[in-house]
């Protein structure tokens, strides 16, 4: 699916829910920033997520549902990439050369265990812990 189609689906709830894993939110988050200033990316990100995940049937538990410092957090690693090598020709291409946004586990290197499932952030943005996020440079 293309970009547009993936962006369209995702917005009107049409993607389907076993579709909706890292890499689409990512694409989200890519699409969002190639489109809009961060502030509006990060404003329709976290709008359309929480809509999606009531489309779907997805509680917002302890554990699952929409969760903030991680969107934020990758929102930042998404924008500073973006910044640092540019765009690609879609998403997906993006994607395959900024291999290291694919590993779910690379918020490890900035938040402990226990920051990142804490209850605050899953409901407020926590700055991390361990190290900055990386920001673009100027």
């Amino acid at each position: 699916m293309n970009d547009d189609e993936h962006l369209r689906r995702f917005e009107d709830q049409s993607l389907p829910r076993e579709l909706w894993h890292h890499r689409a939110h990512l694409k989200v988050a890519y699409l969002y920033l190639t489109r809009f200033p961060f502030e509006e990316a990060l404003r329709r990100l976290r709008i359309g997520i929480k809509a999606f995940n009531l489309a779907k049937g997805i509680a917002d538990t302890p554990t699952g549902g929409y969760h903030e410092t991680m969107t934020q957090a990758w929102l930042q690693l998404v924008y500073t990439t973006l910044r640092q090598f540019g765009p690609a020709d879609s998403a997906d291409a993006f994607f395959d050369a900024q291999t290291h946004l694919n590993d779910k586990r690379v918020l490890r290197l900035f938040y402990s265990r226990d920051r990142i499932m804490s209850a605050e952030a899953k409901a407020t943005f926590l700055g991390p812990g361990l190290a900055p996020l990386p920001r673009p440079l100027q």
